[in-house]
């Protein structure tokens, strides 16, 4: 009997697959025998690869639909089929929300939101032809579960983003499962730029219930456990990967 993560034979894309989070994904889905097409705007130096395969890059800004279709076609027409999709590619930088543009809004919206919908719309249009349909996998984040001051319209595009996984599972069932991965903290090649030196990242890793920040593969296990027969029942759900929270800040301020 194969093991239940074992992905050799599948495909999967993974948006925003060259750094960070995404990257993390791809090399864990890799490691378990998929074969993984990454696209992001700029080609890495180095592709993801494990198990002595890498990914196909596939150059594509995902807020456009066009490219969304051309990524999902370079992967069918390479492994004649397409299981899994994972819509990692997101962020936004800090702003202030009484002064950002309205471009600049537009922009994320589109990269956090828009992009999603869009790479499942082609993938499930592919997916509801396949005998065993298809995994849709969302990555969110926890400022899309609660405020998010200074990434207001990131926070407002991921808290929609779940809706959005919600709403696709029940309309694309029951061929196409739709679930969402919201991670907390991560510990990636940015995290001195949103988290400050070392010394900062410590204080802020101690908030964390666990004792420290997560790492790439941890949210990749999530992935391949939502996309796999393990989760076969599992569909319009919300995975939180963020090592037990963020603890209320009005804690803080009492008298212990």
């Amino acid at each position: 009997m194969p093991h239940p993560l074992d992905f050799s034979g599948n495909a999967v894309i993974v948006t925003g697959g060259c750094r960070g989070i995404g990257r993390g994904i791809a090399e864990r889905f890799l490691e378990a025998g998929a074969d993984v097409v990454i696209c992001c705007r700029h080609r890495p130096d180095a592709l993801p690869a494990a198990a002595g395969r890498e990914a196909v890059f596939v150059e594509a800004d995902v807020r456009d639909p066009d490219h969304a279709e051309r990524v999902v076609d370079v992967a069918v027409q390479r492994f004649g089929h397409l299981d899994v999709v994972v819509n990692n590619a997101g962020g936004s930088p800090a702003t202030d929300a009484a002064t950002a543009s309205p471009r600049f809004f537009d922009s994320i919206v589109r990269l956090n939101l828009l992009a999603p919908l869009y790479f499942a719309q082609r993938a499930n249009a592919v997916m509801q032809q396949q005998a065993g349909g298809g995994s849709i996998l969302n990555i969110g984040s926890v400022s899309g579960t609660r405020p998010s001051p200074g990434t207001a319209a990131y926070g407002a595009a991921k808290a929609g983003l779940i809706n959005l996984t919600q709403t696709l599972a029940m309309e694309w069932a029951p061929k196409v499962r739709v679930n969402c991965v919201t991670p907390g903290l991560v510990h990636t090649e940015d995290a001195a730029a949103h988290y400050g030196d070392e010394e900062a990242q410590g204080r802020v890793a101690a908030t964390v219930p666990v004792g420290r920040f997560g790492v790439p593969r941890e949210v990749a296990e999530a992935c391949l456990f939502l996309a796999s027969d393990l989760s076969a029942y599992t569909s319009g759900a919300n995975l939180v990967v963020h090592g037990g929270g963020e603890p209320p800040v009005y804690l803080g301020a009492l008298d212990r």
